[in-house]
């Protein structure tokens, strides 16, 4: 008999508080002592930094400790690259009496086995410009989850040092100079290639100014019992490639393209036909059996001449040539002999065509995505959204999120990406997807998930296109919609990295992506049969 693939959850994205209170349980229900995590948690970073650059046996290492269980972490770290042949510096910026208990601990274990020459304690400003700019790896123990002000000195000469040197740094945790639950920087944080985060990924580093200091994040396992995350009830969760294939859609042997999702789009005008292709291309790539465009006539011939597996359906259009409010009649025809609808992308804002959306969307019975001017013409219009039949998916980029919204801006989204996209959903009663940088997909119960994938080649236009394409396939295929988004998302920002891994991000545009789907749900296959050998 064939065992099962076990498909891994979700992570949970947790605050310093909650992760404190896990530790606390672990060392005192489950008796774990604390110096066993700190061990664990400095093994897990000499781990992933072996994974990333090698031995580093022969090679200068500078590692920065703090006076807490962070800077803990990091004399453990320093230990165990001792015993690997590193030249470790350590730059100490407390007395050993200020330490914690455990981290004290570690300090001595540390003396143990290297001169007190490699140590140096209340280092000066020179001495930190001298050790940091000599070595070939930095590593960042100083501040962890705990910090929430401003990086005093002597931390912020060290950071800035550290920031200022050619060797990349691996954070321990957090990034020092982040709060761990809003992604601010608090005046200045380390810059890391990679952060080594422990038990749960933090919220932190996935939300505000610190995705651009994070780098490359690994989460670490330091035996906190799974029961213990489970018991935190926590809401908000990260969605990565390992955990994708529980959502996937599976093909049984007698598939045909009849039972593969039939996905229908409501997209394009003249000019604006390249959004339309590019959805229903991705649509396509997702593993849509079938895809059909409706279109206004005038748009019909050059989406014709553009696609070979998509069918096209020309519409009742305006004189601008955009779908017209004739169009409500075989517009509710085409969607009812569709799986699933997305409609908005490149339809235009024209007045007629937006009066017809606004006529079309309550009265649809299949489950939609809305995105581009379908968004933009539901702007002061957001009590439609309550008399849909079944709960939509908004895709909005921070710029049409706030022209839903009014009387806001992109930037001030932008501040507060989280608050905003659980709010609306909460608000308005939809799936919302809030894309960017880290992506948030916010359901309105309250539950909220931040994307993983994704890279910065993915600023490039018709980007969202392909993610409308990509999600609406999910659903014709039988998803529901909180799944359909989640994974829609995820696949999405899956597809970029592989393209971006291939080709280089400047230059990326949204066919690369779409070419790399398929690669992409392969991948997610293959991730989650290594972690369940593992």
């Amino acid at each position: 008999m064939t065992t099962p693939v076990r498909h891994p959850p979700f992570p949970s994205l947790v605050t310093a508080s909650q992760m404190q209170a896990l530790d606390r349980r672990t060392i005192e229900e489950y008796k774990t002592p604390g110096k066993i995590l700190m061990e664990r948690a400095g093994k897990g970073v000499v781990h992933v930094l072996e994974q990333q650059f090698g031995s580093h046996s022969g090679q200068p290492v500078t590692i920065v400790c703090g006076k807490g269980n962070n800077g803990g972490d990091g004399l453990v770290i320093a230990r165990l690259l001792k015993q690997r042949g590193a030249k470790i510096h350590v730059l100490l910026l407390a007395q050993p009496k200020d330490l914690t208990q455990d981290a004290r601990g570690m300090y001595q274990r540390l003396r143990r086995v290297t001169p007190s020459s490699t140590i140096a304690i209340a280092p000066s400003a020179a001495a930190i410009h001298a050790s940091t700019h000599k070595a070939s790896l930095l590593i960042d123990a100083i501040l962890g989850t705990g910090l929430s002000s401003a990086v005093r000195e002597p931390y912020h000469t060290t950071i800035k040092s550290m920031n200022d040197a050619q060797a990349p740094t691996i954070a321990v945790d957090v990034p020092s100079g982040i709060h761990s639950d809003t992604g601010a920087i608090l005046g200045l944080a380390i810059n890391a290639h990679t952060t080594v985060t422990f038990g749960c990924p933090k919220i932190g580093l996935y939300i505000g100014k610190a995705v651009n200091h994070t780098g490359n994040i690994q989460t670490v396992d330091i035996g906190i019992p799974q029961t213990y995350i489970q018991e935190l009830d926590v809401k908000l969760h990260l969605l990565i490639p390992e955990s994708l294939v529980g959502l996937l859609p599976q093909r049984s042997q007698d598939s045909h393209k009849g039972t593969c999702g039939h996905t229908g789009l409501i997209a394009g005008s003249p000019g604006k036909t390249g959004s339309a292709a590019l959805a229903a291309q991705a649509a396509l790539r997702t593993g849509a059996g079938l895809v059909t465009i409706a279109t206004p006539q005038s748009a019909q011939a050059s989406l014709d001449a553009k696609l070979f597996e998509v069918m096209t359906l020309g519409m009742p259009e305006t004189k601008s040539r955009t779908l017209s409010r004739t169009a409500l009649k075989p517009l509710l025809a085409f969607a009812k002999e569709r799986d699933a609808i997305a409609l908005g992308p490149g339809i235009s804002t024209h007045v007629e065509t937006g009066k017809l959306i606004r006529q079309l969307l309550p009265t649809l019975t299949q489950h939609c995505v809305i995105d581009a001017d379908g968004l933009n013409v539901l702007a002061e219009h957001l009590p439609l959204l309550s008399s849909c039949k079944n709960i939509p998916i908004l895709t909005p980029h921070p710029g049409e999120m706030a022209r839903l919204l009014g009387h806001t801006s992109a930037h001030t989204i932008n501040q507060d990406r989280l608050g905003f996209a659980q709010n609306f959903a909460n608000t308005h009663k939809v799936i919302l997807v809030l894309k960017g940088a880290r992506t948030i997909v916010a359901h309105p119960d309250g539950q909220t998930a931040i994307c993983a994938t994704g890279n910065p080649g993915m600023a490039s236009a018709g980007m969202g296109d392909a993610l409308t394409g990509v999600i609406v396939s999910f659903l014709a295929q039988g998803l529901l919609p909180w799944d359909a988004a989640r994974a829609g998302v995820c696949l999405h920002g899956l597809a970029g990295d592989l393209a971006a891994k291939q080709l280089g991000q400047a230059g990326l545009i949204a066919s690369d992506l779409i070419d790399h789907l398929p690669h992409a749900l392969q991948y997610a296959w293959l991730s989650c049969r290594e972690h369940a050998k593992t």
